[in-house]
């Protein structure tokens, strides 16, 4: 049996598919819903292919939860995208989450340049801090390190704590007022990316959402809803990923926001209403029929 050239390879696997695709690189946690367990479903339900790079398995989750194992994948993530590169494939996004180590920052940098194109885009969750505290898996320095990822993304969605270590600026605590969240917002801008997402956004204590921003048309949008009281883990997770499924699924970034609010508001509901403990991760699984719906309604829209 005769193997064709790589490059027709290439050629035909990128012609004759449609169906879209993302690389999701993120950690893996066995139990607790966060990460790729999030990631996999959410994007996969959309109709969407989903492959993935683990960066570390663990048994569960870190939060709240203690003795948990780990295991560090540093090793393996460039060989599976260079097994990737040889094979021609393409991906329409990257997605990456939680990053473990500065070395795998750089790493994941070089992986961005592999599979970049004119036709794709990079959305990049600096997943680091929550609540004006550093995560203690990192020290001080890995702020700094982050940014150079950031500098490589499309599309950039910290929290409020994230943005704050990204750009320079003293955190604050909220509400927030307008003038705020507008210089972080200009601070994030800075690294050239074309789309914002900056999450955790609250003015009063009812509602709470996000700011989205378009970098090429200075369009800046809110997208909030009712504030539920409490920390539920894995929610982060579940935006980034319910947001990268509906852009690729053509929704606007205002409309993307819209459904991925809606899907991460909607499990922390469900998930409260059950009595389910926090440290589990949320609901998400029973509302993915509602997102698909409303992706479906929000893409008509569009139309």
């Amino acid at each position: 049996m005769v193997n064709a050239p790589k490059s027709s390879c290439a050629i035909k696997e990128k012609n004759m598919r449609r169906q879209k695709r993302v690389a999701a690189i993120h950690d893996i946690s066995c139990f607790g819903r966060c990460s790729l367990t999030v990631a996999l479903p959410v994007i996969s339900a959309a109709g969407i292919e989903t492959s993935v790079i683990p960066t570390a398995v663990l048994s569960t989750h870190t939060g709240g939860l203690s003795g948990y194992t780990y295991r560090d994948l540093t090793e393996d993530i460039m060989p599976v995208a260079e097994h990737w590169k040889s094979l021609g494939l393409d991906f329409d996004a990257l997605y990456t989450g939680f990053v473990g180590s500065a070395e795998q920052l750089d790493i994941l940098c070089r992986v961005v340049d592999m599979f970049r194109t004119d036709d794709n885009f990079v959305l990049v969750d600096p997943v680091m801090a929550d609540n004006g505290v550093l995560y203690k898996v990192f020290n001080n320095e890995f702020p700094e390190k982050m940014k150079k990822l950031v500098a490589k993304a499309d599309i950039v969605i910290p929290n409020i704590t994230e943005a704050s270590l990204l750009v320079g600026k003293p955190y604050m605590d909220g509400p927030y007022t307008e003038n705020y969240i507008t210089d972080l917002i200009e601070g994030l801008a800075g690294f050239d990316v074309k789309k914002i997402v900056l999450t955790g956004v609250f003015f009063d204590a009812e509602t709470i959402g996000t700011a989205n921003y378009d970098c090429a048309t200075k369009e800046l949008s809110y997208t909030m809803a009712g504030r539920i009281e409490g920390y539920y883990h894995g929610t982060g997770d579940l935006f980034g990923s319910g947001l990268c499924a509906a852009l690729l699924r053509g929704l606007d970034l205002s409309r993307a926001a819209r459904a991925a609010v809606d899907l991460t508001v909607s499990s922390i509901a469900r998930t409260k209403a059950a009595g389910t403990d926090v440290r589990f991760g949320v609901n998400f699984e029973e509302g993915l029929g509602d997102f698909i719906k409303e992706i479906n309604m929000l893409g008509k829209e569009v139309g």
